[in-house]
């Protein structure tokens, strides 16, 4: 089982599928650059790594499911993995900033719903 045996299709799809996932993992990356501050940042490396992982896990599978002659679903369930932890990271990480934020009386925080603004209650 070596890439050589890889159909040249298959290889195209592959190729393309990892570069795809790298270059929307890297622009989602580079929101950490181009954005000001916590609260925007924590939304493009989340949802960069979450739409390139599925690229390049799509782009794993093609591979070795053409290698093997079978599918392949480890893929699968890495995907399954990440999907679920990376946006329950990034829940608990906003809320904590919030709470710090509020309690801090810091400038910039998003307003609270119940409340309507973002200063905490006193």
């Amino acid at each position: 089982m070596q890439a050589p045996d890889l159909p040249t299709w298959a290889a195209i799809i592959v190729g393309l599928l990892v570069f795809g996932g790298a270059v929307i993992t890297l622009l989602g990356a580079a929101g950490l650059l181009r954005l000001h501050n916590f609260y925007e940042r924590v939304h493009a490396p989340t949802l960069g790594a979450t739409s390139g992982m599925a690229a390049i896990l799509a782009g794993s599978a093609l591979c070795f499911s053409v290698l093997q002659t079978r599918p392949v679903i480890h893929e699968i369930l890495i995907a399954l993995f990440v999907t679920l932890t990376t946006p329950v990271t990034l829940m608990l990480l906003a809320r904590a900033a919030i709470y710090r934020d509020r309690s801090e009386a810091n400038a910039g925080v998003p307003p609270d719903p119940e409340s309507g603004h973002g200063q905490p209650e006193r």
